[in-house]
């Protein structure tokens, strides 16, 4: 190690931090969403054009930064509310998934590429990253209308969705199928959803205040709680399903039992670390292997219709709830982020993702991520003052 060895990390902590929040606040006075400016600020440092930053050097911080954030909406989320919007939010996460692996597999194969790349590529197209669009509508204090809960039920369920999706292309890349095992995991994931949002919220309110109530130590809540967010985000990855899907189902489990002091603590550390998690997004982004222009042709088609597939088909499945609503929904299930790159990084694992792919992949979730925000921001602009039923009160998280 050199003698300077131990300032890379404060350093890339420092550049990256630093940097997501002067561009966040250069894109707020230009009245734009903040949270592109702190995407485009991974751009910037990142492979693509100043390369300072390596996305392996903040990564556990991009982990830890997307678990607090879904752990801090659902603080704010009632189990109750994304039970009643269930049905909907199932139609909503169906056709969210069916229409975007359509769109990506025949786009792909029309392009001449073989049957399993195209199969990848429709994969990376089902995924939602719930975090970009939780932290918009957290920002304008919409988490507790009904396009948002519909969207973060839809999420959950579009991730178990998505995942079976995984498992089973990539099951056909490696020349098998093993149902069993699928229908476990689909169970499983399933089955955890399930039992957190029916029993989390009741056990918890019985339980915590006579644990709290024993122990001395300080903050012995936000500990409670903190113990509660890694234990179901590792349960969620044993059961199948994402470990910020596990940390968003703690948040739901707490949020009517903790004191609002839990609420501020989490606020404290999310603001820390969710700007890694965006600025991560625009590290990953590697403009070079979009020098070919076909290859550069096929990124811009598939971004389009990762866009359009996600706004129609999702928009479709709520539309008995009116065009507003419906268009809400669909831009917010629109971005891909870092679920959609993980496919693709599971693709190159197994060698049947070709680099020029494997860049068209990234583009897309980057570009999906930056465009989402400010769909967001259209589409919501009537219930950042008034919410569409009486009873909506928007909530702001400061």
């Amino acid at each position: 190690m050199s003698e300077h060895g131990g300032a890379q990390l404060p350093m890339a902590m420092l550049l990256v931090f630093g940097t997501a929040k002067i561009m966040g606040e250069i894109f707020e006075r230009l009245h734009l969403p903040n949270i592109v400016g702190e995407i485009l600020a991974g751009v910037v440092l990142g492979a693509s054009v100043l390369n300072w930053v390596e996305p392996k050097q903040i990564a556990e911080f991009a982990d830890l930064g997307v678990m607090f954030l879904l752990f801090r909406v659902g603080l704010e989320v009632k189990a109750s509310d994304l039970i009643k919007v269930g049905r909907v939010a199932s139609i909503v996460a169906l056709l969210g998934v069916l229409v975007p692996f359509g769109m990506g597999y025949a786009i792909y194969i029309y392009t001449g590429s073989n049957q399993i790349e195209a199969l990848f590529v429709g994969a990376a197209m089902v995924a939602t990253s719930v975090g970009i669009t939780a932290q918009v509508l957290a920002s304008k204090g919409l988490l507790n209308v009904r396009a948002s809960r519909i969207i973060l039920a839809a999420a959950v369920i579009d991730d178990i969705l998505g995942l079976i999706v995984l498992a089973v292309v990539s099951s056909m890349a490696k020349g098998e199928v093993d149902i069993l095992q699928l229908t476990t995991t689909a169970g499983l994931s399933i089955g955890f959803t399930i039992f957190m949002l029916s029993v989390g919220t009741k056990t918890m309110e019985r339980v915590l205040p006579g644990i709290d109530k024993r122990l001395r130590g300080g903050e012995s809540q936000f500990s409670l709680a903190m113990i509660l967010l890694f234990a179901l985000a590792v349960f969620a990855t044993y059961a199948g399903v994402a470990a910020i899907i596990g940390a968003f189902l703690a948040g739901v489990a707490l949020a009517e039992s903790v004191s609002h002091r839990v609420h501020d603590l989490a606020q404290g550390v999310t603001e820390l670390l969710v700007p890694f998690f965006l600025a991560g997004i625009g590290l990953a982004l590697d403009i070079s292997v979009l020098k070919d222009p076909r290859t550069l042709t096929i990124a811009a088609v598939i971004t389009v219709a990762a866009i359009v597939s996600k706004f129609v088909g999702c928009g479709l499945g709520a539309m008995s709830l009116g065009w507003p609503d419906a268009r809400r929904i669909g831009a917010g299930m629109v971005p891909r982020g870092e679920v959609g790159m993980v496919v693709a990084q599971i693709g190159a694992g197994l060698g049947i993702v070709s680099k020029a792919t494997y860049g068209v992949v990234v583009l897309m979730a980057v570009m999906t991520t930056v465009v989402a925000p400010v769909l967001l921001t259209l589409t919501f602009r009537s219930l950042a003052q008034m919410p569409d039923d009486p009873d909506e009160t928007p909530i702001r998280i400061e």
